[in-house]
């Protein structure tokens, strides 16, 4: 008799192998070469959250937080050691990036905050025919870096988030929190032959992978943040990261309610090799294959909740070629869930172009998103659901209505500079599903009730705008507007068009 499962075993083990074959061949080079020391630390590897389209090019492949302006969204990814020259400093915040400790300035503290106060208002909010939703988000930072020496440091970060507004329903403990520890942790590193070492334990953020998986999530005014271990050994073109994290459950109140989620675990590999910039003429690219498992004891699907276990294997290739900015991930995911065996792909393909050398001059450009679906709303057969993890789903929405499962959308974009220090982002947004017979997936990863019941492929196509003014390196102004005109699998199950405006101010130092 035919056993079919054989041929899936054999298929998934062929994915396994090319997967893994590219990892190996991408370290391979770096391998047979001597590793030379690295750099000091700079800001950035993906771009800023907020940006709807690929803008901007990582400074530096280390899986280390993201760039916005002069800053980054993780803190404690700065570097600020050229603060301990007074001639570098342009006002009296920067004393505060470099307060030295000893005489000779080897233990220093390095001070960070920010404030940022966020007014948006939302039309028929989770899609319904109902009054409309205003909230406003005050948002509260203050971190310290403690280094004592080249090899040992401590970073601390507390965080408070206020919440008012109309029709708000139930917030969420990350937009009102009346306390918390966001992050907290200790790392020692060092180096051993021509490799920097290290590793770092605590509280964290972890962002080390695709913007779409894993990101820290700036939307929401706390961090999306986990508690556990990370540990890397970087050379001059290899890298490797290993962590072994849970997810964080924040409470409400002070910082004792805040719990580790003992029900999800994340560990993995990511590898990365950064390639010689002669390759393909001139060009700044980094390949980042990747080997991750969540476990999740409660993970839901089509009114199930069971066990999951889940492994991520992808590759992840992302920089500049000239006047192109790239940004390209596979990735294939299996496991089980509840007994049902796990079989699921994501593709996302992001690229925009510069027209002019100049670095202010347009960018236009699309990306491609591609997820699979099937068996999450049926709660039968294989499960080809891929999970979104923690990614910035913001990239599609700030309403928050698509995420990466079952999903395919188009999104062409242009991004211009009128006057210095304003960037304008336009796009729009066409997104189907791929399976009919499954659900539409919000970013909570939760179905669209009904979705998987009627006809249509055509979930919605989304308008998008943005401007972003850079006052000062401190001070910024967002304003941005969307219109999602919802189609066929939405309109067909009850859900209606919906309007997003917003503003906010950021003040950072």
């Amino acid at each position: 008799m035919y056993d079919e499962s054989n041929d899936v075993r054999g298929a998934r083990m062929a994915i396994r192998g090319m997967l893994l074959g590219g990892a190996v061949l991408a370290a391979f080079p770096a391998l047979a070469a001597p590793l030379d020391p690295v750099a000091p630390q700079l800001t950035g590897t993906k771009e800023a959250p907020a940006t709807p389209s690929v803008v901007g090019y990582p400074a530096i492949g280390n899986g280390e937080g993201t760039v916005q302006g002069k800053y980054n969204v993780s803190r404690w990814a700065e570097d600020w050691r050229t603060m301990r020259d007074p001639a570098k400093r342009d006002d009296p915040l920067d004393r505060l990036k470099y307060l030295p400790l000893t005489q000779d300035g080897e233990v220093y503290l390095t001070l960070s905050g920010e404030f940022r106060y966020r007014v948006q208002a939302t039309t028929n909010p989770d899609l319904r025919d109902r009054e409309a939703q205003r909230q406003e988000r005050y948002r509260i930072f203050a971190g310290a870096d403690l280094h004592l020496g080249e090899h040992v440091r401590f970073y601390g970060e507390l965080a408070k988030a206020r919440l008012d507004g109309v029709n708000l329903g139930t917030p969420g403990a990350n937009l009102r929190n009346a306390l918390t520890l966001q992050q907290g942790f200790g790392e020692v590193k060092g180096r051993i032959g021509d490799a920097e070492v290290g590793v770092r334990g605590g509280r964290q953020e972890f962002s080390d992978g695709p913007n779409l998986l894993m990101a820290v999530r700036d939307d929401p005014t706390l961090h999306f943040v986990l508690d556990g271990v990370r540990g890397y050994a970087r050379g001059k073109r290899l890298r490797a990261d290993v962590f072994d994290l849970r997810f964080v459950n924040y409470g409400r109140e002070g910082m004792s309610d805040d719990r580790t989620d003992g029900s999800r675990r994340f560990s993995g590999v990511t590898f990365g090799y950064a390639v010689p910039n002669d390759f393909l003429g001139t060009s700044k690219l980094f390949f980042d294959p990747f080997v991750w498992r969540l476990r999740n004891r409660n993970a839901a699907w089509g009114g199930q909740t069971a066990r999951e276990e889940r492994m991520f294997y992808g590759l992840h290739l992302y920089g500049d070629v000239d006047r192109t900015t790239v940004d390209w991930t596979v990735n294939y995911q299996d496991g089980e869930f509840n007994d049902r065996d796990i079989s699921a792909w994501q593709v996302f393909l992001a690229q925009t172009w510069r027209v002019a050398k100049d670095a202010s001059a347009p960018r236009v450009g699309v990306h491609v998103d591609y997820a699979s679906g099937g068996g999450g709303a049926s709660g039968t057969g294989t499960l080809r659901t891929p999970s979104g993890l923690y990614g910035n789903n913001i990239y599609y929405s700030y309403q928050l209505f698509l995420t990466p499962t079952n999903l395919l959308a188009i999104s062409p974009n242009i991004t211009v500079q009128p006057v210095k220090n304003l960037r304008v982002t336009g796009e729009f947004t066409m997104a189907w599903r791929p399976n009919e017979d499954e659900a539409v997936y919000r970013a909570s990863g939760a179905a669209f009730a009904n979705t998987q019941n009627v006809a249509g492929k055509h979930i919605a196509n989304l308008i998008r705008a943005q401007a972003v003014w850079a006052l000062t390196p401190r001070v910024s102004l967002t304003g941005r507007y969307e219109h999602m005109m919802v189609k066929d699998a939405l309109s067909n199950a009850g859900y209606k068009n919906s309007d997003f405006l917003a503003a906010w101010a950021s003040f950072r130092f």
